[in-house]
């Protein structure tokens, strides 16, 4: 953004440091804000100057909305959305995590989530 421009959320004007950044789910944030909360509860001497208050608040509202608890299921469905398998199978050799990592889905779980995305699929 050149130093002419003036930043400006409302207009999507948001300055050359979020241009390239990652948009993260508050379920992630949460996990970072935490770590780092834990390392600032260490770190510090003074148990009444550990973070500051708007630390705090960015901590607490992400905890409140954080609506998923598993960001890598939740990329998991996105993929899926992405790559549109057909099948179950077409779905674990797609995504084989799907079957593999933590809560793993069965066959039937796994078939619901590709009847509901393909509700919402766009046709053309």
């Amino acid at each position: 953004m050149s130093g002419e421009e003036e930043e400006n959320a409302a207009e999507l004007k948001i300055g050359d440091d979020f241009l390239k950044a990652k948009c993260l789910m508050n379920c992630e944030v949460a996990l970072i804000l935490e770590h780092k909360y834990e390392q600032l509860q260490q770190m510090s001497d003074d148990p009444m100057n550990q973070v500051s208050q708007v630390f705090e608040k960015s901590l607490q509202y992400v905890k409140r909305f954080s609506r998923y608890k598993n960001p890598d299921a939740v990329r998991q469905l996105c993929v899926l959305g992405n790559l549109c398998p057909e099948t179950v199978e077409e779905a674990i050799a797609m995504v084989p995590s799907i079957k593999t990592k933590g809560r793993a889905h069965d066959d039937e779980a796994i078939e619901k989530m590709l009847n509901d995305l393909s509700l919402i699929k766009k046709f053309e």
